[in-house]
């Protein structure tokens, strides 16, 4: 790491995939947070999964953000990986984007960087806790260090919504609602959590 390096404020990845939008908006909060704990926030998604293979989407998306590339994600000093449930699991997108890079695994690029989970759900018991967890799995395999949010957060407390430990949640339901008040909290909570283990784990303090 050179002086310049350190000076610097890590590069959090805020990875998500987002259909209604819900997710995006998780994201964007995320994105505040790491921000607001001295963070850098790239903000990227990935491109739907077409049945057919030959049809290609656009390299740039017609809104949100950028595709994330390889280079983006192995670059990164910390990770927040977003996406919806999809039947308890994350969706297809995210998970073909990941079964992507191996290449960065054998190379142990990820390995010893902090990373966070979030999701977005249709129903309050729509499998937020199970895709936050096998949203982990990927990541724990490369060696990252999984960064959740601890009951001090006051809003795990008081939430009638989304906000679990394992990761930001939001139920959005079939309307698509917006974020309540405590589940942005608790969003931005996650951003400036991760940005401060990324600045600690640089300097090479103790989490």
């Amino acid at each position: 790491m050179t002086p310049s390096d350190a000076l610097s404020p890590p590069t959090i990845l805020v990875l998500y995939y987002s259909v209604h939008g819900s997710t995006l908006a998780m994201a964007r909060q995320i994105a505040r947070g790491v921000e607001a704990g001295g963070g850098q926030a790239l903000l990227r998604t990935v491109p739907r999964v077409a049945p057919v293979t030959e049809v290609a989407a656009p390299t740039i998306p017609d809104d949100g953000a950028l595709y994330c590339s390889l280079e983006e994600l192995a670059g990164c000093d910390g990770l927040a990986l977003g996406s919806p449930t999809r039947f308890g699991n994350m969706a297809a997108p995210l998970k073909h984007f990941l079964d992507g890079s191996s290449g960065l695994w054998l190379e142990g690029a990820l390995a010893g960087k902090p990373a966070a989970v979030f999701t977005s759900t249709g129903s309050l018991h729509g499998g937020q806790e199970t895709t936050l967890l096998s949203m982990m799995l990927p990541l724990l395999h490369h060696g990252m260090l999984i960064v959740g949010l601890p009951y001090t957060e006051t809003a795990l407390h008081r939430t009638a919504h989304g906000g679990t430990p394992y990761g930001a949640s939001h139920h959005a339901g079939l309307d698509h609602a917006a974020l309540s008040a405590d589940e942005a909290t608790l969003c931005r909570a996650q951003g400036r959590r991760l940005a401060s283990v990324a600045l600690r784990l640089r300097s090479g303090s103790t989490p």
